[in-house]
């Protein structure tokens, strides 16, 4: 099966990744975004499965206008956003340096040859010579990003004067070429698979300590996501086909959605001290009946392509904001469906990774960052090495 779809990509496999997500969605980071033009921006990625070659993939998916691209760049990282000497490689799109991506479209560099190993941190610089209206981003980027005036691409250090780049701007992916037939594992999640909560510029996300064992692991988690409706993000059953199952390389999925589509439908929505949060997330309450039939959706759309695809129990939340009985109730069945049915390929239990053993509805206090829902670092090292990695083989 794996074989068979690397052989399909031509020997392309998505090494790293961020969901791309619209500018106005109204939190954290994507609102910090300021005006871009005339400017550089050079950001940061660690992938997971090295290769020979790569290409990069952007975004404008989001974009209400057409984006100039006016100058593009990739080398080596090294700390403080400098460029290894000798790595530096010139970015192309059909054989020009400039590009212009239509509003609601994605492009792909060619390729070039930069040879990588695993774990490499890659240094991508892009040059907005006209006012971007409408940037397509992913809330938070726990990875560091500058502004710099002007076209700053080809310069190897850093210029003093820059300016902090508060989200992933514009980058979706970068893919590889190996030099042995390898698959993509694709993580659906929402903020537990995106880190949040974990030490920025650390790599300590579940899925990048997963990839730490050997794979090529792509995050596609987006914080606040939910499988059935839109809200922060895309829907998941929405962004499936986009966001996994195009992923040059593919192998295997792990879908990680569920705890937002029971907090949002359990808790008080007349709760005044939640009603911001609240209005972020439009949309019918849905049962655990349904959200089993979210599972089903995507279990369908997996095996259409001969796709292998596990799931992640849903951890525990006692002690957030977000908590309630009927919450836990749900939680608890939508739990024992996962575990019981036999309907994925797999199960990766981060309840019973995180549960606290005298309170099972709680997470583990050293496993938790003080909000009683996310991971600390511990916490994210803890799910990653209850994964077995024989379900990858």
């Amino acid at each position: 099966m794996t074989e068979t779809n690397a052989a399909a990509d031509n020997g392309w496999v998505r090494t790293w990744s961020a969901a791309p997500q619209a500018p106005d969605a109204g939190i954290g980071s994507l609102d910090e975004v300021p005006p871009l033009m005339d400017v550089t921006l050079r950001q940061v990625v660690r992938i997971s499965g090295g290769g020979r070659r790569v290409r990069v993939r952007l975004t404008n998916e989001y974009g209400t206008t057409p984006l100039t691209v006016g100058a593009a760049q990739v080398g080596i990282a090294i700390p403080g956003g400098d460029v290894a000497q000798g790595s530096a490689r010139v970015l192309t799109f059909a054989g020009r340096s400039a590009v212009t991506v239509p509003a609601g479209a994605p492009i792909l560099s060619d390729p070039i040859d930069l040879p990588l190993p695993a774990l490499a941190k890659l240094s991508i610089s892009l040059y907005l010579p006209e006012l971007v209206g409408t940037c397509t981003c992913h809330d938070a980027s726990l990875e560091s990003g500058w502004i710099v005036a002007g076209n700053a691409v080809a310069g190897p250090t850093l210029p003093k004067k820059t300016e902090p780049l508060p989200a992933r701007a514009l980058l979706s992916a970068v893919e590889v070429q190996p030099d042995a037939t390898a698959t993509s594992i694709v993580v659906l999640g929402d903020s537990i698979a995106d880190g949040f909560g974990s030490t920025p510029d650390a790599n300590r996300t579940w899925p990048e300590l997963l990839a730490e064992r050997g794979f090529y692991v792509c995050n596609q988690g987006i914080s606040g996501n939910r499988m059935l409706n839109d809200g922060l993000g895309t829907a998941g059953l929405a962004r499936f086909d986009r966001d996994v199952l195009a992923t040059p390389g593919l192998g295997y999925v792990i879908v990680s959605l569920g705890r937002n589509d029971i907090s949002i439908s359990t808790v008080p929505r007349d709760d005044a001290a939640l009603a911001g949060f609240l209005a972020m997330f439009p949309g019918d309450p849905v049962t655990s009946d349904d959200i089993i039939a979210g599972y089903r959706q995507l279990i369908a759309r997996a095996y259409d392509r001969n796709i292998k695809i596990y799931a992640t129990t849903v951890t525990p939340d006692e002690g957030s904001e977000t908590y309630t009985a009927q919450g836990e109730s749900a939680r608890q069945a939508v739990n024992s469906w996962i575990r019981t049915s036999g309907a994925f390929d797999g199960v990766l239990d981060f309840d019973a990774a995180w549960r606290d053993p005298s309170h099972p509805s709680r997470i583990r206090d050293d496993l938790h960052a003080g909000d009683h829902l996310h991971g600390n670092d511990a916490g994210y090292q803890v799910l990653a090495d209850s994964i077995d990695p024989s379900l990858f083989n």
